[in-house]
């Protein structure tokens, strides 16, 4: 370990915040609980500027011997991948303590400590490069969403936490086996870099990847395995929704693109058809169901599982459009997502009710409330200016590349998903409200205000200046893709739309990507290629 322990600090911060609010004033829990998120937040963010953009290799490294007689060891690090992850944790963990200031009373030492113990838990999956640590982290958040679930839910929340337990445990247990046959198969070891630099025969390799795909095909979750999501989301307090949506859905798919792609190239390679059927399943059912909801939760819950389907299958596309699209989708996702949570708790506090029917027309007592549900609305439904914009035209740009059935397919989830926000936003924001809900409205307040204002700038900051996020993930990504894809097979793996595939730089929103280009001879005007910059003269 060398330099400022940085992720251990993230990690441990919460947990001792944890014991701290069983410590401390009954006043001063929800201060105590706010203040130990927002230092975390603090010590977060100078990762952002120390991280080295240039490199794909982990940075931020510590390692510590842990058990030396079975060679598991405490190693932490991150890359282009895991840094905007961490980051976006510890962004949401405030916000959580804030949506949840008033809506939960009962047991509140309890729902602060499992909220703190639930952010440390997430950091330290994004940052584990040993895989039993990795696994203690993974299993350290089930105990505590189950009890979110569980003790703070709704009337039916014991079904839906067990179901939610049954599913996530089922798909673990699997990951283990996994975790175990690549110790003996990688020289004994847990190191996940390591072991992700090592090559495996094909037969092993799909076993592997089935296994690795039940644990983290249930977190996404895709489709068919969706169906602990939206009893899940339904009952679960506002709080356990955003985590549950911004953070724990992305596990999954941060297990695909961590372990699947890069230790499993062959076997990704070889069911790369199935999952983009799947993924393209989930983006059109999920919008289908979206389409039919009256309960606002589960509507965004479905919405969750058709957005989701873009994200792995711009993981599964192999080329640099594709797999940043998805990494950055993962941030974009639990940014809006997380908005659109939160603007259904804070009505439901005021009404009591998430059905559509009871929360209708709200502009008019609610200006403020308002504006944030239309930005969010808009942002999920990929309206260009937006975040979701950038990571779905790149998901669907580098689908292009790989299939243009696919694209058309795909891109059906963004129509219907323009078809079902726009009738929710036209009914609870635009709708003719009954009168005497107009008197029982109150518009929000600065903490509410203060818990939407930072998604609302972040929606926008991505969406309009992409670059800094897209530069950070670029070098991992190549990596990424280097391991995945043979360099005897990235010329001829895509095929070129205008002739024979070459490869150049070509850039995009200030960040350069490899392209497939036309041949030298253009044949759109035969205007000479300049390889070196990238561009027609």
């Amino acid at each position: 370990m060398t330099g400022f322990p940085w992720l251990t600090v993230l990690i441990i911060l919460p947990l001792l915040g944890a014991v701290a609010v069983f410590v401390v004033k009954d006043t001063s829990v929800r201060l105590t609980a706010l203040s130990v998120t927002l230092v975390d937040l603090v010590i977060s963010l100078p990762l952002w500027w120390l991280f080295d953009a240039t490199s794909g290799q982990m940075q931020f490294l510590e390692s510590a011997a842990w058990i030396p007689s079975l060679s598991i060891a405490y190693r932490l690090g991150l890359d282009g991948i895991s840094l905007p992850l961490v980051l976006m944790t510890t962004i949401l963990m405030p916000l959580c303590v804030l949506i949840s200031w008033h809506a939960v009373e009962t047991r509140l030492r309890s729902f602060m400590a499992v909220l703190l113990i639930m952010e440390g838990a997430m950091i330290g999956v994004f940052a584990a490069l040993d895989f039993v640590l990795f696994y203690v982290f993974w299993e350290a958040m089930l105990i505590p969403m189950y009890l979110l679930i569980g003790v703070w839910g709704g009337p039916n929340r014991l079904y839906a936490a067990i179901k939610f337990f049954l599913y996530t445990l089922a798909g673990s247990v699997l990951l283990l086996v996994a975790i175990l046959v690549l110790y003996f198969q990688g020289g004994h070891t847990f190191d996940i870099l390591e072991l992700s630099r090592q090559t495996y025969p094909l037969s092993l390799q799909t076993w592997l990847f089935f296994a690795f795909f039940a644990a983290f095909a249930v977190k996404v979750p895709m489709f068919p395995f969706h169906t602990w999501l939206p009893d899940a989301h339904v009952e679960a307090p506002t709080a356990g929704s955003v985590i549950l949506a911004s953070v724990l859905l992305k596990m999954g798919t941060y297990g695909f693109v961590r372990f699947s792609l890069p230790m499993l190239p062959d076997a990704s390679r070889l069911f790369t058809p199935l999952v983009v059927v799947l993924s393209i399943v989930a983006i059109i059912y999920g919008a289908y169901m979206a389409l039919a909801q009256t309960d606002l939760k589960k509507l965004i819950a479905y919405s969750s599982v058709s957005h989701m389907g873009f994200v792995t299958l711009g993981l599964f596309m192999f080329n640099i459009q594709g797999i940043e699209g998805a990494v950055m989708q993962m941030v974009n996702h639990g940014i809006t997502t997380g908005g659109l949570f939160l603007c259904v708790g804070m009505i439901y506090e005021r009404t009591h009710s998430r059905q559509i029917a009871d929360n209708i027309g709200v502009t008019k007592p609610m200006p403020r409330y308002a504006i944030f549900l239309v930005i969010f609305a808009l942002s999920s439904l990929g309206l260009p200016g937006t975040n979701s914009f950038v990571g779905e035209f790149m998901i669907l740009a580098g689908t292009f590349l790989w299939s243009k059935a696919a694209t058309a397919f795909a891109s059906l989830g963004i129509i219907l998903a323009a078809a079902y926000l726009l009738w929710m936003v036209q009914r609870v924001a635009f709708g003719t409200p009954a009168p005497h809900t107009l008197q029982k409205l109150s518009d929000l307040n600065h903490r509410e205000m203060a818990t939407l204002l930072p998604l609302g700038i972040l929606i926008f900051a991505i969406g309009l200046f992409p670059n800094p996020l897209l530069s950070r993930m670029h070098a991992t990504v190549e990596q990424v893709i280097a391991r995945v894809v043979p360099a005897s097979h990235q010329q001829t793996s895509v095929p070129s739309m205008l002739g024979q595939p070459t490869s150049s730089r070509h850039n995009y929103w200030g960040s350069t990507f490899d392209m497939v280009q036309a041949s030298p001879a253009d044949p759109i005007g035969n205007l000479p290629f300049t390889e070196q910059q990238g561009e027609r003269p």
